[in-house]
């Protein structure tokens, strides 16, 4: 009897993505993705809430070893089931196929979507300050519609910051279409740039002309005195801009398929990466502590980073505008490219549409994924709305924070003989501590956002619960997971 061959007509296997990334990829990855504009745009609100350059600097170690404890964690459960799609992954082996899905359309609709119209247009308007952007007649820019809960619609507005922050979209969903690796390369001379910048700005903080103090570093705000729930709620606040910053640790592990020997390489990322990111934070914010005081950085809010450039370099302005490009440029990329992944491991999975979960042939990159990802982002951005969706959506991200901790108990018990490359040092402290200050944390949060909510029933002014409102937006998707398994075997 002759052998069976396999058949042309069947044609080649089809393509599939490739292990390209090594380690220094990986931690660069992990950096990127986290140091974006937060550490330019948040201390000064900070400052505001607490007051003190101690419990200030504090705070921003405390957010890094609790992020840290949380990236340790994952680096377990990422070790152990290296696959692409990563953290929705790992909630489907942990809590199953439909929690799983929530985490993913939640991603998709507003947290990853919404985080590359947010960065992107953070990186447009910062290049406004370097050249004029064009803008439409008043009568056009003006013209709105209403979205309730959300507010008044202006797509029109600001058309030459969100025009620039499109064509970003663009052409950075082009680099990752043509290939993880090239994606790869930009990543590591972007994250290898913004942290040389940030060295140099700290560097003329410390010592150049600036004029600085070590005073300032130990000198509170004598208009700040807080006390009791007060001060638990101030730093619930500070907290809050501090985790935003260091958010985006966990996108690593959406490229596990594409990374090498990702049983070791992404805890090690995972552990160096974060160590980079909480001593560049810790070092940055030293620095603008040491050139402005407490009281001078909360003046300065959200525009805190300008007036301490002002001090280090003459037209410093334009210099940190720059930086917060060149910074928010390496995190779009990071988000971009990482993120796709999880709707392409979603369509293999039959929870998205199926044409997510092809392989572009020549690059083999998720590019359907790609294309689709990059063009909701843009709906967002002229939409106006990623702001606020985002916001409603950091308990609900906090949530999955603490379920993925949670899941490494989950695993240890369903899986207890599997080989693990990396086990959580510290287990089962770590794991707890993360999950207690998570629970803690959303806590307060909740705490805080229903208290002005109340003010802001008794002075007749619109609000609405953002974290409520968060979980209503990621439980609007639950239909969607039986309407896409509805023909699955």
């Amino acid at each position: 009897m002759r052998s069976r061959q396999p058949s042309a007509a069947a044609g080649p296997p089809p393509a599939r993505l490739l292990p390209t990334l090594g380690l220094f990829s990986t931690i660069m990855l992990v950096v990127g993705g986290v140091i974006g504009s937060g550490i330019f745009r948040k201390t000064g609100g900070m400052a505001a809430e607490l007051g003190s350059p101690q419990w200030l600097i504090f705070i921003w170690i405390l957010a890094g070893v609790i992020t840290l404890f949380g990236a340790l964690t994952n680096a377990e459960i990422a070790g152990l089931i290296p696959e692409t799609g990563g953290q929705y992954i790992y909630f489907e082996r942990m809590y199953g196929p439909f929690f799983a899905y929530l985490y993913g359309w939640s991603l998709f609709a507003i947290i990853q979507c919404g985080s590359i119209a947010a960065v992107t247009y953070l990186f447009a308007e910062y290049a406004g300050v370097l050249l004029p952007l064009p803008g439409l007649p008043a009568a056009l820019a003006n013209w709105a519609f209403h979205l309730p809960c959300i507010g008044d619609i202006h797509p029109f507005a600001e058309i030459g910051i969100k025009g620039l922050a499109a064509l970003l979209i663009v052409l950075l969903t082009g680099v990752n279409y043509l290939g993880v690796r090239f994606g790869g390369l930009v990543q590591n001379i972007f994250t290898v740039a913004k942290i040389a910048a940030m060295l140099l700005l700290a560097g003329g903080a410390f010592f150049g002309p600036s004029g600085g103090r070590l005073a300032n570093l130990t000198t509170p705000d004598p208009a700040v005195s807080l006390h009791g729930l007060a001060w638990a709620g101030a730093l619930a606040a500070a907290l809050q801009g501090a985790f935003w910053a260091y958010d985006g640790w966990n996108k690593l592990t959406y490229l596990a398929g594409e990374v090498q020997s990702p049983q070791y390489n992404i805890p090690r990322a995972l552990f160096w990466g974060m160590l980079t990111v909480t001593g560049t934070y810790t070092l940055i914010n030293l620095a603008y502590l040491y050139v402005l005081p407490v009281t001078e950085l909360a003046q300065a809010g959200k525009y805190f980073a300008f007036a301490v450039a002002e001090k280090i370099l003459p037209d410093g302005g334009r210099w940190i505008a720059a930086l917060i490009m060149l910074s928010t440029f390496g995190t779009a990329n990071a988000i971009i490219m990482a993120t796709a992944r999880v709707y392409y491991s979603m369509a293999q999975m039959n929870v998205f549409p199926r044409f997510l979960g092809r392989t572009h042939p020549r690059f083999h990159t998720p590019a359907a994924s790609l294309v689709v990802q990059g063009g909701w982002s843009i709906l967002l951005l002229f939409s106006g709305t990623f702001d606020t969706l985002t916001d409603a959506l950091i308990f609900v991200t906090w949530i999955f924070y603490a379920a993925g901790a949670y899941g490494i108990f989950v695993l240890r018990r369903k899986l207890p003989a599997t080989i693990r490359p990396y086990r959580v040092p510290g287990y089962p402290v770590v794991p707890i501590l993360f999950i207690l200050f998570a629970l803690l944390f959303l806590g307060f949060t909740a705490y805080n956002e229903i208290t002005r909510y109340q003010q802001a029933l008794n002075t007749g002014q619109p609000a609405i619960i953002e974290s409520l409102f968060g979980v209503a937006l990621v439980l609007i998707g639950a239909p969607g997971y039986f309407w896409f398994r509805r023909g699955r075997a």
